[in-house]
């Protein structure tokens, strides 16, 4: 909408998996939300960022190892430092099973270095707890992205359970676009160049891309 405020439409269209054996296909979730830039810094000085999502499709595949949040309200950080970008992410999620609502904090800690002017790299440690099991879930994230054009990034990578309560491995595709438009005065849509690549995106946890 504006360079301080974004809508957001999260959406798994496909997802695989295989659990003691037995395969399973099927859709994923759909949600949307919005974000908004609270201090827009720029290199080493920390941007911040709050968002909502709200879950408007739950799919019809099983939840992984961290549920499915109905309602989720993020507290992003970012900031650059000698060539490597680094987001902090928390989560509040209410986290629904059978009427019954448990609240869930989650944390991440991503680092992403450029390897060439259009492929990158990331890495990703992160902690969800399992309210609904009574554990916790923790794992190592790894990804590449390719910068297609500046409003359209595809990436993929794999997922590794540190927990025994953890999924143990996941394979991650995905892409992100920026719609060019926004609404200007009068309601005329007009086009805004972005300065900067899009910063991928975590598929495993629904951050935002900002």
């Amino acid at each position: 909408m504006t360079r301080w405020i974004e809508l957001i439409a999260e959406a798994g269209p496909f997802a695989r998996s295989i659990e003691q054996n037995q395969t399973g296909n099927g859709a994923g979730g759909l949600a949307l939300g919005l974000q908004g830039v609270v201090y827009h810094g720029e290199a080493a000085r920390t941007t911040i960022a709050l968002s909502y999502l709200r879950q408007v499709y739950g799919g019809d595949t099983p939840d992984l190892d961290i549920g499915s949040a109905t309602n989720s309200f993020l507290f992003l950080a970012r900031a650059d430092l000698k060539g490597f970008h680094y987001d902090a992410n928390l989560f509040f999620n209410d986290v629904v099973d059978n009427a019954v609502h448990r609240t869930q904090f989650g944390q991440t800690l991503s680092v992403s270095h450029a390897l060439t002017k259009r492929l990158g790299l990331s890495g990703e440690i992160w902690h969800f707890p399992q309210p609904l099991l009574h554990g916790d879930a923790v794992a190592n994230l790894w990804t590449l992205n390719y910068n297609w054009r500046r409003n359209f990034v595809i990436d993929g990578g794999f997922n590794h359970g540190l927990t025994s309560t953890s999924t143990q491995w996941e394979i991650l595709f995905g892409f992100t676009y920026l719609l060019p438009n926004k609404v200007g005065r009068g309601n005329r849509l007009r086009r805004e160049p972005r300065k900067e690549p899009i910063q991928t995106a975590d598929r495993r946890h629904d951050r935002i891309d900002w």
